[in-house]
């Protein structure tokens, strides 16, 4: 053999040639498998320079790094060996007991048994499709929808049907609708999935009303309710609600939620709560996927809400996100075009934004991170194309001064496109609400919602105090 023939000097393979070589051996749902458009974004977004109002972060800076090593020691000290041992599939029953308290926190009374801890609360979503889909079945969503959720149904080979939002959360009339359309045509959907509280991405929060509505229809119709609630406890203005579950008592609410959004992401926990039967199935799904949560960091926050008062630390994040809301919603006032629109929301860490119907978000995304600024395009959030001029926009994951900046940028990358817009049709751009007297985020929460354009000015007051959530109106 030559040194040319040497197996270290063998050209390489071409990509092509790769994908030829194991296609065959793929199952048939990769080919509907989608990438997580913010798991795509975060090693861009991880580097300095970049702005992310990308992801869905929370700020852990603000945990303090002494009460992280005083935890840790007091895992090493006390539950050394149990925590770097397996355990078992539901959980730790201290750890249960912690979650038993947070949902207590708003207003849901639930028995250990009916819990299982999860690795992070988007295993909650993987395990109910595991459990509950087989491929073709439809599932109910909301449109938009959490853009975490879209690749997981998709894996699972499910029919999204998804409803319409508006500024009190899915539309239960059209609901009511669209599953009357589907049992005539013989389908019956195995869940609806909804995340009521400060919806990821609309930021709305659905009203009181809607929520026993929507109830109500699982109970007549006998269907299961997927309940997100990751940010229920980051409330910031308005009363809290009661929870989907707590209505439902039980029966066919499957409840989710996680640590990540009010202790920590990286200790990748969840649980969910659900019917018995439904809660046995998805722990077996959970065996076959990791047997178990990670034990360390079962013990670790345990240790965190036996140290003190675990409400003052989520009360610290309130303070802290309330104002960065504040001063994306300042910001987004002085940038975007006037006909732009976005919502308010009362909690949680994002605001869903609508450009004019002629900018695609996609794109812009693509000359946003020339500018060293990173935001979700809104066609994530759907199944069907629609969403082309939205966006999710994250107002927890860094500070004020970047928060400026980066809807800043993103506001010259908008005007560079309105002004390219107009030259190239020759009707007038739109200016910025910069280049007229500046209005506040209560002035723009007072503006006209869809459906009440004959509503009397005197009346906006009393209107929501959410921007019109815009109606998608581009599609593949």
């Amino acid at each position: 053999m030559t040194i040319d023939e040497s197996p270290g000097s063998r050209p390489p393979r071409s990509t092509a040639r790769d994908i030829e070589r194991y296609a065959a051996l793929f199952a048939e749902r990769t080919k509907v498998m989608k990438s997580s458009a913010m798991r795509d974004l975060m090693a861009l977004t991880e580097r300095d320079d970049v702005i992310s109002l990308a992801g869905g972060l929370p700020d852990t800076s603000t945990f303090p790094p002494d009460s992280y090593a005083a935890l840790m020691s007091k895992v090493a000290g006390e539950y050394c060996a149990r925590a770097l041992q397996y355990g078992p599939t539901e959980g730790f029953a201290p750890l249960k007991r912690c979650i038993v308290r947070v949902m207590e926190a708003e207003g849901t009374a639930i028995d250990t048994d009916d819990l299982l801890v999860t690795s992070g609360g988007q295993q909650v979503i993987d395990l109910v499709c595991k459990t509950l889909l087989d491929p073709g079945d439809v599932v109910v969503a909301e449109a938009p929808t959490y853009p975490g959720a879209v690749p997981t149904f998709c894996a699972y080979q499910a029919d999204v049907v998804q409803i319409t939002m508006d500024r009190d959360g899915m539309r239960t009339d059209e609901l009511a609708e669209t599953l009357d359309e589907l049992e005539r045509t013989g389908r019956r959907p195995k869940f609806i999935y909804t995340v009521p509280n400060f919806h990821n991405p609309a930021g709305v929060t659905m009203s009181l009303e809607r929520r026993h509505e929507l109830v109500r229809i699982a109970h007549e119709r006998e269907l299961l309710v997927l309940e997100d609630n990751p940010y229920g406890l980051l409330r910031y203005d308005g009363t809290p609600l009661p929870t989907l579950r707590s209505i439902d008592r039980g029966e066919y609410v499957i409840y989710a939620s996680t640590f990540s959004k009010i202790l920590s992401p990286g200790v990748r926990l969840g649980w969910a709560a659900a019917p018995r039967p439904v809660l046995e199935k998805m722990k077996i799904g959970k065996q076959s996927s990791d047997l178990c949560s990670s034990s360390i960091t079962q013990f670790f926050v345990t240790a965190y809400f036996e140290q003190g008062p675990w409400e003052d630390y989520v009360r610290s994040l309130i303070e802290i996100y309330r104002r960065r809301r504040d001063v994306m919603l300042d910001s987004l006032a002085e940038h975007f075009p006037r006909e732009a629109e976005w919502t308010h929301p009362e909690g949680g860490l994002f605001i869903w934004a609508t450009l004019p119907d002629y900018i695609d978000t996609t794109d812009l995304l693509a000359r946003a991170l020339r500018e060293n600024v990173a935001f979700v395009p809104g066609r994530a959030a759907f199944v069907d194309g629609r969403g082309g001029s939205s966006m999710r926009l994250n107002f927890s994951g860094v500070g004020e001064d970047q928060i400026r900046e980066g809807i800043r940028r993103i506001g010259e990358v908008v005007r560079e496109q309105v002004g390219l817009y107009g030259t190239l049709t020759g009707a007038r751009a739109v200016g910025t609400a910069a280049a007229a007297p500046t209005r506040t985020p209560r002035e723009y929460a007072a503006a006209d919602q869809p459906g009440d354009e004959a509503a009397p000015r005197e009346n906006l007051e009393e209107l929501a105090t959410v921007l019109r959530l815009p109606a998608n109106r581009r599609a593949s």
